[in-house]
């Protein structure tokens, strides 16, 4: 069976680097961007067969359309990485309602539009895996970011439903929540990104 990858978010940073590890360990991607150029610059430096879509995950529609054609042209997608996201960052009292639903429309919402997207052919398989990237933030908290740790506060809770939801169904549901490690040195200041927590398989904890 084909090994097919969508990686939502995958034309830059995390998502992008998911993409690359996921290309060399022989996937067949759909690298998905809202911006179709962008996605198809991403795609092309991996080289290969992998494809690029356009699509805007807070938006239902362009979701459904999107994994109707990523099945039409590289097969039933078993492996779905939700990286696409958005930030906002400002206090409260001087966020904007506009950018309130934005971020977790994008953040959160989008990531539920594209796993019960995902779901129809998983169930029907009896397999798959999905990877949400969410935040160290959506932990913890951080000044200046109340709605965005909010948006990936509650992406860790729906991951952890879902994966109860389908864990009998043989299919995976993961977080991860990334953060920034500052190494102080003495001279340079190097961040690091690190994986500071995950959800284990079945919806457990590790």
């Amino acid at each position: 069976m084909d090994k097919v990858c969508a990686v939502f978010g995958g034309s830059r940073g995390i998502g992008r680097a998911v993409a690359q590890l996921m290309a060399q360990k022989g996937y067949r991607l759909a690298i998905v961007a809202r911006n179709l150029d962008v996605a198809r610059a991403a795609a092309g430096e991996l080289g290969g067969d992998h494809l690029a879509f356009s699509c805007d995950v807070a938006k239902e529609h362009e979701v459904q359309n999107t994994f109707e054609e990523m099945e039409k042209n590289l097969g039933r997608v078993n492996f779905l990485v939700n990286a696409a996201g958005i930030n906002r960052d400002s206090l409260l009292v001087r966020t904007k309602t506009d950018d309130m639903i934005s971020q977790l429309h994008t953040n959160l919402l989008g990531s539920m539009l594209t796993c019960k997207a995902a779901m129809k052919t998983m169930i029907q398989q009896q397999r798959g895996s999905i990877v949400n990237v969410g935040s160290i933030t959506g932990l913890k908290g951080n000044t200046g970011q109340s709605v965005y740790s909010a948006s990936k506060g509650g992406l860790v809770g729906f991951s952890r439903a879902l994966a109860k939801e389908v864990a009998r169904k043989k299919i995976r549901v993961n977080v991860v929540a990334p953060g920034l490690e500052f190494d102080f040195g003495e001279r340079n200041v190097t961040v690091k990104l690190t994986f500071l927590w995950k959800q284990s398989d079945a919806g457990g904890t590790g």
